[in-house]
């Protein structure tokens, strides 16, 4: 059984940058395409990025440009580096593992950008 553990949040200030890091564990993290998503308070849960197996990467347009995406195979772990970060960027943080069923999720790390 796939499980995906995030970290690396925390409280930051508007303009301020975050890494993130999804540690995977029970699968061949390396087969998987993997993506960031995010739920803010009052909101339903948003896509915010995906890395495909070849390293294919794709981006929300609310955060392109800003964020980057990554992996590192050998260390089964996925990051999301955040710049820039902005008040509306304030959410908890998911990263999500595609191709399985059911599909497998982390627990999420809270993200809180304010001055």
């Amino acid at each position: 059984q796939a499980q995906l553990v995030e970290s690396g949040g925390g409280l930051v200030q508007p303009g301020g940058s975050l890494r993130l890091s999804c540690a995977a564990s029970g699968s061949i993290f390396s087969r998987y395409n993997m993506g960031w998503y995010r739920q803010a308070p009052g909101k339903q849960r948003e896509w915010v990025a995906s890395i495909t197996t070849s390293d294919t990467t794709k981006y929300a347009d609310i955060v392109k440009g800003r964020f980057t995406i990554s992996r590192d195979n050998a260390k089964n772990t996925m990051y999301l580096q955040m710049t820039n970060l902005k008040p509306e960027d304030t959410a908890v943080y998911y990263c999500r593992q595609y191709g399985t069923v059911p599909d497998v999720w982390g627990q999420g790390t809270q993200v809180t950008v304010s001055s």
